[in-house]
């Protein structure tokens, strides 16, 4: 018998080993890769602060209106802006005369027709370091939501730390994501919200889970009137999980905490702008008949269809154009439609409706932003599906891998120029130097110049959708099947 070999019922006598469990090496693993990786994403965010978004501003389109309010927030405590416009207060930011973009509401109240959550956010960096200190607080946001990438991919996804990390990383490196950690926009607070949604509501059905999920449900629709059919197919997808998991009382509160919200929502609009959203009290809107005529007074559903893809492929304003890595999302989704881990359509659903209210129900895919505004929110969602597909097999790691590289390339390359005031991120980004983007738009449609060129390329990129779709769904059972489940430990 060894010495280390003891009879049965005998007694311990050796003192206990003080050493770490693989359980607790693996935790600090974990939480060095977060943060790793949300240093990444604020340091590829962060020189966007001093690049330009136009010739005449540092902000543009409705970026210095979100920032008034701001302003009001902080120091007068309402969403009242006649001040800010008349001690002309976004002279820091946007050189140029600035217009309001709100009708007079009462007694010479003006009143942006923007939802109130993203100026409440920016309210205190404001203060503390100024229009720049609004932007680098978004930048942190592109921190955070590359780390809650990491965390969801490998405790939801069963991912592995290493390929969460770097494939994370590739994408808060890289435009859009990247991009909107500067540009004062609702887009990456909303992006991490719904990202925490799905984390917390494909996790163990408990009560701070719920309280996460119905925070970010209900963060969505202040944040932006267009994220509420997002939040609408999150809440559906949790409330359902819960109540056929069995955890019924928690499924009807999270629902009555929902509905009361709801309401309040909705009493809180009809007081500050007289409708149901902030679009009530837009000038542009009004003329053109109501707020609801922000989806367009006559929309054409059919032609709106092409951005079905364009809003991919778009030789400017498309995803790919400016990170190739976002094509994967088609084998990718494929894939999970195929296989259906447990809590896939966690991201599937959710990623559904931001891309087809970005096609269907945007008034533009284009417009006075950087490209891919409509669909950061539901990016993110992407993002863990292109990890789950690189777990799948080599081809996928390695396309993945090499894709998203070129797209930092872009960026930084974009970055560069922008810093030396060769371009800015609004007006003219397209006319980026750069041989290799510029080699990579010969192959994408350009749907502002809708040509007979326009319409093959259409065609083409439909036909290669159709075979990344094809070769997602064949390969999905490949791979380390045994990672593959979602809804993992809390």
């Amino acid at each position: 018998m060894s010495a280390t070999a003891r009879r049965p019922g005998s007694a311990t006598t050796d003192p206990p080993v003080d050493r770490p469990t693989r359980l607790s090496r693996s935790r600090r693993t974990l939480i060095g890769v977060m943060l790793a990786v949300g240093l990444v994403g604020v340091a590829a965010a962060l020189p966007g602060v001093w690049v330009r978004a136009t010739y005449g501003a540092q902000t543009s389109a409705d970026e210095p209106h979100y920032l008034l309010t701001a302003i009001s927030l902080a120091e007068d405590q309402d969403l009242n802006l006649s001040d800010e416009f008349t001690e002309e207060r976004y002279r820091p930011f946007h050189e140029i005369r600035l217009t309001p973009q709100g009708a007079e509401v009462g007694d010479e109240r003006i009143v942006s027709p923007h939802d109130p959550l993203l100026p409440a956010f920016l309210a205190a960096p404001w203060r503390l370091g100024g229009w720049q200190g609004a932007k680098i607080a978004l930048a942190l946001v592109n921190g955070a939501v590359g780390a809650l990438l990491v965390w969801t991919a490998v405790r939801r996804f069963g991912a592995r730390v290493g390929t969460a990390g770097l494939i994370a990383g590739l994408f808060v490196a890289t435009a859009p994501l990247a991009a909107y950690g500067t540009q004062v926009y609702p887009e990456l607070p909303a992006a991490f919200a719904a990202l925490a949604a799905v984390g917390a509501a494909t996790g163990p059905a408990r009560a701070r889970s719920a309280a996460v999920v119905v925070t970010a449900i209900v963060v969505l629709p202040w944040l932006a009137i267009k994220y509420t059919p997002v939040a609408i197919v999150l809440a559906g997808y949790a409330l359902v999980r819960w109540w056929r998991g069995g955890a019924r009382r928690l499924a009807i509160g999270a629902a009555g905490a929902l509905a009361i919200a709801g309401v309040a929502y909705l009493v809180a609009h009809l007081a500050w702008y007289g409708g149901v959203t902030p679009y009530a009290v837009s000038d542009f809107f009004s003329e053109r008949g109501g707020e609801f005529s922000a989806v367009g007074t006559s929309p054409d559903a059919w032609g709106r269809s092409r951005r079905l893809i364009g809003l991919l492929v778009d030789e400017q304003f498309g995803l790919a154009s400016w990170q190739p890595a976002w094509l994967l999302m088609i084998p990718a989704i494929a894939a999970l439609a195929r296989r259906r881990p447990d809590g896939w359509l966690a991201v599937v659903l959710p990623l559904g409706a931001g891309w087809l209210t970005a096609t269907f129900v945007a008034l533009t895919m284009h417009g006075w932003w950087f490209p891919g505004r409509q669909v950061v929110v539901v990016l993110p969602l992407a993002v863990l599906a292109v990890v789950w597909l690189a777990e799948r097999g080599a081809v996928w790691w390695w396309s993945t891998v090499a894709s998203g590289a070129l797209g930092v390339f872009i960026w930084v390359w974009l970055l560069g120029e922008g810093l030396q005031e060769r371009l800015t991120l609004i007006v003219d980004f397209a006319s980026t130097s750069n041989p290799v983007h510029r080699a990579w738009q010969v192959a994408l449609p350009d749907y502002l110049d809708v040509t007979t060129t326009t319409w093959m390329l259409h065609g083409m990129w439909i036909a290669i959708a159709v075979l990344l779709a094809t070769a997602g769904w064949r390969s999905s059972n490949r791979g380390s099947g045994g990672r593959a489940t979602l809804g993992g430990a809390a």
